[in-house]
């Protein structure tokens, strides 16, 4: 997308809460979540995998308390670390409680699954006093057999009439901080009910295609679902659920994100996929570049093209733009700035890169001070 063209998502108005210090909802931007796959009970694998996700530029960690050991090791790892955690709750009510104790920022618990209308009043009236958001989080996989039998099969309609029975708990009890999410593996079903209980309320919704897949299959049911989700401007947080390393989602996440100019962070690359008029191995090329420059932070667009059929086009379109020729031309900011040969090519690109990067954020730094 040119950079002069507006962006045509025009987001779904929503309910804002916070989760800790991160805003989910309003005007706030989407937050990208992802869930740790270590035992709780081992507090420094945990710790160290959420540092990593929030590293790679997570907002939210969810992690899983299924016992109460589980919710004496959150504790723990509340402590060590400074990103907002969500625990992932189910049936019984005690850790929810405990939880609430040690410090957790948002409670992944569905009201009509933890018993008697005593039990759901006790946490709630804990997350109230301490502020603390619910997720509500219906599955495909998990309906209630009631509602299995009424439907014959998981249904947009059954997640939605799933979901609203949690709803009006929480509403009889007078609770309006909390976020929905209606998750499915199936595409269409999952974008259905989405789209079904946009209307219907104005909490935040957390978008997920669950148990999508291995890295690759996931990455594109992942970016086909809340991709026609997002691009409806219906989602304030999402989840990018891999069978992968959690890492891996908080990258897809963002690059989902910034492909569709909802937030930015980092280097977002424009590459050609090589053929036979390249003048560089770009694959390789853009292979060694992404893994040197994953920790820059500075949004910026880079081209890398081989040939000059439609190199200069796009590297004039971008903060630094390669295009392949004899030598090959680099441009900052659509003019020429400099000539570089396949010797070195990936050393060289990463110097300038990192150098515009620096230029680029003393501006911003000028601007915002000025704007103050």
């Amino acid at each position: 997308m040119n950079k002069n063209m507006e962006n045509p998502i025009k987001r779904r108005k929503s309910r804002k809460i916070w989760v800790g210090d991160v805003p989910v909802g309003g005007d706030a931007p989407i937050a990208i979540q992802t869930m740790t796959n270590t035992e709780t009970t081992d507090v420094a694998a945990t710790v160290a995998q959420i540092r990593r996700a929030q590293d790679a530029g997570a907002d939210i960690v969810r992690v899983s308390v299924p016992t109460m050991d589980a919710a004496e090791a959150f504790g723990e790892i509340r402590k060590q670390v400074d990103i907002p955690l969500v625990s992932d709750i189910h049936f019984d009510y005690r850790i929810a409680l405990r939880v609430a104790e040690l410090g957790v920022d948002c409670l992944r618990i569905n009201p009509g699954n933890i018993g008697r209308e005593d039990r759901v009043r006790a946490v709630i009236d804990a997350a109230k006093d301490k502020g603390i958001p619910i997720r509500i989080g219906v599955n495909a996989g998990s309906l209630e057999k009631d509602l299995q039998k009424k439907y014959g099969e998981p249904t947009p309609d059954a997640l939605v009439e799933s979901a609203m029975r949690h709803i009006d708990i929480l509403d009889r009890l007078n609770y309006p901080d909390f976020k929905l999410s209606l998750k499915a593996s199936d595409i269409f079903m999952t974008v259905a009910a989405y789209r079904k209980i946009a209307d219907q309320i104005e909490q935040p919704l957390h978008l997920g295609i669950t148990e999508a897949g291995g890295l690759r299959g996931g990455t594109v049911k992942s970016s086909i679902g809340l991709g026609l989700l997002l691009w409806d401007g219906i989602g304030d947080t999402i989840r990018v659920s891999l069978a992968a390393d959690p890492i891996e989602e908080v990258k897809v996440g963002w690059d989902m994100l910034k492909s569709l100019k909802l937030r930015s962070r980092g280097i977002n690359f424009i590459a050609c996929p090589s053929c036979s008029r390249q003048n560089f191995d770009v694959i390789k090329t853009m292979n060694e570049l992404e893994m040197r420059v994953e920790d820059i932070r500075t949004d910026m667009d880079v081209a890398v093209i081989g040939c000059v059929v439609n190199g200069p086009g796009e590297a004039k379109e971008v903060d630094l733009g390669l295009t392949g020729g004899q030598p090959n031309l680099v441009y900052i900011d659509g003019k020429p700035a400099g000539k570089l040969t396949n010797d070195g090519l990936v050393n060289d690109l990463e110097r300038m890169i990192r150098e515009r990067a620096a230029i680029l954020d003393e501006e911003r730094k000028d601007l915002i001070t000025t704007a103050k």
